[in-house]
């Protein structure tokens, strides 16, 4: 998988342009349109940056359907993390009560 493909699929997929993802990153003004444009690919520590800004881990950033589809790994869309963490927040009780509730409308 190429890293700068891998990263526009992401741009896409969040609606983000590369001035959104420069400053959600918090890199320098311009740093992703340099990549696109000279074909360069991020540091290791700018692309960590880059995940930490889309709420992924770099493992995610590489995660190619494809290629791992026979693997028991889950792709973490953005409305999946957002139901992990409130999932993290949740009580034991209201934890029990959200599954139940999952379960019924299977």
């Amino acid at each position: 998988m190429e890293v700068l493909d891998r990263l526009k699929e992401l741009q896409k997929m969040y609606g983000w342009s590369d001035y959104k993802i420069t400053k959600e990153a918090g890199l320098s003004d311009g740093a992703i349109s340099n990549m696109y444009r000279r074909k360069t690919t991020p540091s290791l520590y700018t692309l960590q940056l880059i995940c930490n800004a889309f709420g992924i881990t770099l493992s995610q950033f590489f995660y190619d359907e494809k290629e791992d589809k026979n693997k028991d790994i889950v792709p973490i869309s953005p409305e999946l993390k957002c139901l992990i963490d409130n999932w993290l927040e949740l009580s034991a009780e209201n934890r029990e009560l959200v599954l139940k509730l999952v379960q019924a409308l299977h």
